[in-house]
């Protein structure tokens, strides 16, 4: 049993804290995502947003995941699973080599260290995994949800940014 306050009022009972990483603000999503928008070869870029309907149990938590990117060069990628930056994109690059560990930000993902990038262009590479980390990493849940709303398919254009409903199990 847990004995604490709120604004110098007594709590007592079994409290159950979370496990979800700070959250940071709009203002520093931001950076991120207009450094990608800003790239002249970026079409269009996106994710899936949702909030599971059943975990096995576990609690239903909303994430972001999916996040991918279109180049011009990608104009006959169809599958957006295709564009997707984990580990390789067909014309922004790949990593090779390297080690998983933990992730020091706290997110509960792994992450490559000490990979070695293979590509045409290693910045506009790494400022789309920025964003990709930004995405689903955890700490901008707020900002997306409350931008693009739960169950949304989001897709970030120059000229504007389109959010359909996203089906998922």
């Amino acid at each position: 049993m847990t004995t604490t306050n709120f604004l110098g009022i007594p709590v007592e009972g079994d409290i159950i804290k979370s496990s979800r990483v700070a959250q940071q603000t709009l203002e520093e999503f931001q950076p991120l995502l207009q450094a990608v928008l800003d790239d002249p070869t970026m079409v269009e870029f996106g994710w899936r947003q949702a909030t599971p309907y059943f975990n096995d149990g576990e609690p239903c938590e909303f994430s972001a995941h999916g996040a991918w990117f279109r180049t011009d060069a990608d104009a006959d990628v169809e599958d957006t699973y295709e564009l997707e930056v984990d580990y390789s994109h067909p014309t922004l690059g790949t990593v090779s080599g390297g080690e998983w560990v933990d992730d020091p930000a706290g997110t509960g993902r792994r992450i490559k260290v000490g990979a070695k990038y293979e590509g045409p262009d290693e910045a506009r590479f790494e400022r789309c995994k920025a964003l990709h980390a930004a995405i689903e990493g955890g700490h901008f849940y707020d900002v997306l949800i409350n931008a693009f709303g739960d169950h949304a398919y989001v897709t970030v254009r120059r000229e504007g940014i389109e959010v359909e409903y996203y089906e998922h199990d």
